[in-house]
């Protein structure tokens, strides 16, 4: 099974929500597709990944030069995540910067916050 979402626009953030595999074989696509999203706009990103059935260290390293993208166009990245999602996260200790959410509703909160 590969990586597989959809993209929805509310207000001024951009909501993706993925199910499968973000591994090395996904991830070049993954971070081509996202990527060029991010520089559409809008700026605020949304990634829900609580359906991520698996994520290794390329999909890791994907989401981190997503959330630095993000953040050099002066947006936000967040990511809603599982328990499979945080134990990954957490063991490289990138919980903070990648600023882990419980659900899609706390992420929405923080963007019209920012």
């Amino acid at each position: 099974m590969s990586l597989r979402g959809t993209r929805e626009v509310r207000d001024n953030c951009q909501l993706f929500r993925l199910t499968g595999l973000l591994d090395a074989f996904s991830e070049p696509t993954f971070r081509k597709v996202l990527g060029g999203k991010i520089d559409e706009g809008p700026k605020h990103i949304i990634l829900d990944l609580s359906q991520i059935d698996f994520v290794d260290s390329s999909g890791l390293g994907a989401l981190v030069q997503l959330a630095k993208q993000a953040q050099n166009a002066n947006g936000t990245f967040q990511i809603v995540t599982n328990a499979r999602v945080t134990q990954t996260v957490k063991l490289v200790r990138l919980e903070k910067f990648l600023s882990l959410q419980p659900t899609v509703e706390a992420a929405l909160e923080n963007v019209k916050s920012s």
